[in-house]
């Protein structure tokens, strides 16, 4: 997995390029620092039961990994934070600088919104959705959604018979004994 085209890169590019987006955390994030390994990383389980579901009966008991391990998605949620920047803008106007005279002046108040973490939320969703679809078009490509589906369907049908039998392997030694007879 490269850096740069993993998914945790993706995301948190895509997350960082949203206007006023000042920190993107995934999962714990900055809290790992702050933990040990044992704290940090999710236990995986197995629950026959649900075997046929998309995560194949595996299972964890937490998701601090925030649904992301090796630069691919792990079959939990995915978890991404954002941290957007107050709007620049208060009710009152702060110190600034003339640009022509260089001199000190107080700006205007020129706002009337007070917050654009609704609106931000919003597209913060989306563009976290389309790196998860463009990473899943990556993986299950296709003309159609009929051959992404049966790309999908038969990348699950090999996961869930996992293992494959590996192919008989026979020592060297052996196999040259076996084609001199």
């Amino acid at each position: 997995m490269n850096w740069d085209s993993k998914l945790d890169s993706r995301l948190a590019a895509a997350v960082m390029g949203i206007q006023a987006f000042k920190a993107v955390e995934i999962g714990l994030g900055r809290e790992c620092a702050f933990r040990t390994g044992s704290a940090v990383h999710d236990p995986i389980g197995f629950d026959e039961s649900l075997r046929s579901e998309p995560s194949m009966g595996f299972t964890r008991t937490s998701n601090n990994a925030g649904g992301l391990e090796g630069g691919m998605t792990n079959g939990m949620p995915v978890v991404v934070r954002g941290t957007m920047k107050p709007i620049s803008t208060l009710l009152r106007g702060l110190p600034s600088v003339d640009l022509n005279t260089k001199t000190p002046e107080h700006s205007q108040y020129e706002r009337s919104d007070v917050s654009a973490i609704s609106a931000a939320s919003v597209v913060m969703e989306n563009v976290v959705a389309f790196e998860i679809a463009r990473a899943f078009r990556d993986k299950f490509s296709g003309d159609s959604m009929t051959e992404v589906r049966a790309q999908y369907d038969t990348y699950m049908e090999y996961a869930r018979r996992l293992p494959l039998d590996p192919p008989d392997r026979a020592e060297p030694n052996q196999a040259e004994d076996q084609t001199e007879e």
